[in-house]
């Protein structure tokens, strides 16, 4: 198994993404559309998810259920990610900007948060970057 980690770009916390997602896919999967499409797909298709990052900090994922192939407006061959429609929040993790997607090993991939957890109040992002880069999280 394999994830993917890509920048939630417009988002600003997991509420933003989980509020677009609805008013642009209602109840079916979400889509993520790039344009290469993963080589590792059987990889990522076996349980694999893909990791948000929040303005430099990982904060939520949700399951790859499937790809499909796609040409965009422009006539360019695209691949549409699509993604179940829960939202898990994760643990916080510091993560540089990058282009695109990237690959993410399972044991490089944050935790996922307890559920007594998820209904905290979430501490203010900076707090929770400078937490987990000293392993606190």
């Amino acid at each position: 198994m394999i994830h993917l980690i890509k920048l939630c770009v417009g988002a600003e916390k997991v509420e933003d993404l989980i509020e677009w997602q609805a008013l642009h896919y209602g109840t079916g999967p979400a889509r993520h559309v790039t344009r290469m499409g993963p080589k590792r797909s059987d990889e990522l298709l076996d349980g694999g998810s893909l990791y948000w990052v929040f303005k430099g900090v990982v904060l939520a994922r949700q399951r790859v259920v499937g790809l499909e192939d796609v040409v965009g407006s422009d006539g360019i061959p695209r691949c549409a990610i699509l993604l179940d429609r829960e939202v898990v929040r994760t643990e916080a993790m510091p993560r540089r900007p990058f282009q695109g997607w990237r690959y993410l090993n399972p044991e490089d991939a944050p935790a996922d948060l307890r559920p007594t957890r998820e209904r905290e109040e979430p501490l203010p992002r900076e707090l929770q970057a400078a937490l987990s880069e000293i392993g606190l999280r």
